[in-house]
């Protein structure tokens, strides 16, 4: 087997020059950050997150409420550790589901080709079609609005743009001598797909994935605002906005915190991705 890119190395030989530069440290360090939030903000959360801490509302930022208190008299600094859970969490279970049928799909398609990869292919670019919101909208207006529903719905959304992805990767792949030999050797499908042709697309992928997790943060925040994500008490950083919408005029820290927060995520992803490094070590 030839490996045209191992992305693995990226890290493991980074003092022989792949290492990421300062833009994309930061927007790592970013998302690790928000991670370890959404790991560990419950044991850090100065009140639980329901709970009333004053009957004062919108107050600004204090000593007692480091980011204020909201709408309800809440303490938006519990509030934010505990949208970071819903949101980070949401958003990598939708992805991981996404991505992973997708990848997989793509890659059999590719491989197989014929009437099955036809059908396949028009069935999901028909789906994609629908816009993404307004499908999030019907699901789970549809059905209710819960974590699996959720999960499942972003996940609808976006797996037909991976298999598309995937699957032009894996095409072109498939069409290499190193692939032909394989195939020429008596090798089967999944030893194709799986020492071949996955190998040789991982990089792109994980690429496409992390956009792809920008994209479903973005419309759950959307469906929350909208009132369809996470329900009360309960809340990701999309429902805190809409709940603190009134405080705006006021400039009230209670809904400039949770923007602030799906803004640092969103971006940070965007420059880790834009700033992975590009040189990769020769194994032909």
């Amino acid at each position: 087997m030839k490996t045209l890119s191992n992305p693995l190395l990226l890290i493991s030989h980074a003092h022989h020059g792949y290492a990421f530069n300062k833009v994309g440290r930061a927007g790592l360090a970013v998302i690790i950050f928000w991670g370890l939030i959404a790991i560990f903000g419950p044991l850090i959360e100065p009140y639980p997150p329901g709970q009333i801490a004053s009957y004062d509302i919108f107050t600004p930022v204090s000593a007692e409420h480091w980011m204020g208190l909201d709408y309800l008299g809440h303490d938006v600094f519990s509030r934010v550790l505990m949208g970071a859970r819903y949101t980070v969490g949401i958003a990598l279970a939708s992805v991981f589901l996404a991505c992973t049928g997708g990848v997989i799909l793509g890659m059999i398609a590719a491989v197989a080709g014929g009437l099955f990869d036809m059908i396949l292919s028009r069935l999901l670019d028909a789906f994609n079609g629908i816009p993404s919101l307004l499908f999030g909208l019907v699901a789970v207006a549809a059905v209710g609005s819960s974590i699996p529903v959720l999960v499942l719905t972003l996940a609808a959304i976006y797996l037909p743009g991976s298999y598309r992805f995937a699957r032009a990767l894996a095409v072109n792949v498939n069409t290499m001598d190193f692939v032909t030999v394989a195939r020429a050797r008596g090798e089967k499908t999944p030893y194709l797909i799986l020492r071949e042709i996955f190998p040789n697309i991982l990089g792109p992928v994980l690429a496409d994935l992390g956009l792809r997790f920008v994209f479903i943060v973005l419309v759950l925040s959307g469906l929350s605002f909208l009132g369809l994500g996470v329900q009360p008490p309960n809340a990701d950083w999309g429902a805190l906005v809409r709940e603190n919408v009134e405080g705006l005029s006021l400039g009230a820290p209670a809904i400039i915190f949770p923007c602030i927060a799906i803004a640092s995520l969103t971006i940070s992803v965007n420059l880790f991705i834009d700033n992975l490094p590009t040189k990769i070590r020769d194994r032909s």
